[in-house]
């Protein structure tokens, strides 16, 4: 099963992500916006992993949530990657605080067998994925669009979820497999 590690937001913070972006997706840009249902950050992707090994996962899960204390996410700002002009991905950041960054997790995961991120980590709330078949100057004025989109949130998380990827042609769909509460 295809699986990733991410923080899940509130539905009351999904909801006013959702009504601050109203202008982006009415837009006319040739982006597949993601349902707010699907709104998450992604601590790890851990790609397709075979059922015997997800209780292994899930006991490193709970092992980095007991040593971790509650996450307040700082949310706010609107980009894309890998550019405003030609993106791939149009998102929502989240400020990258030490507790976000969890090194735990990689470590624990690496014990795993999972290997070790060694990119830059760029927190952030997917909102769209660029559509293939936008062509030359398809993105003109979403850097404008961005610009003046005003949004600020402070959120707080209470558990680190493992969830599954259910892909298909209208796009991923997202389960939770199980979560590990984080201390108090």
């Amino acid at each position: 099963m295809r699986l990733f590690v991410a923080l899940n937001l509130p539905k009351k913070e999904r909801d006013r992500i959702y009504r601050a972006t109203k202008v982006l997706r009415g837009s006319g840009l040739p982006v597949r916006w993601i349902d707010p249902e699907n709104y998450h950050i992604t601590l790890k992707f851990l790609g397709n992993v075979a059922e015997d090994r997800v209780t292994q996962v899930e006991e490193a899960l709970t092992r980095v949530a007991t040593a971790t204390g509650k996450i307040d996410l700082s949310v706010e700002g609107f980009g894309a990657f890998p550019t405003i002009r030609n993106p791939n991905v149009v998102w929502v950041g989240v400020e990258p605080t030490p507790s976000l960054r969890c090194q735990d997790l990689e470590w624990a995961l690496a014990v795993c067998g999972f290997e070790t991120e060694t990119r830059a980590f760029h927190p952030h709330i997917t909102l769209g994925r660029a559509d293939d078949r936008g062509g030359a100057g398809a993105f003109r004025g979403l850097d404008e669009l961005v610009a003046g989109l005003e949004f600020t949130s402070e959120v707080k998380v209470r558990s680190i979820d493992l969830m599954r990827s259910h892909l298909s042609k209208e796009g991923a769909r997202y389960s939770l497999v199980s979560s590990a509460k984080l201390a108090t």
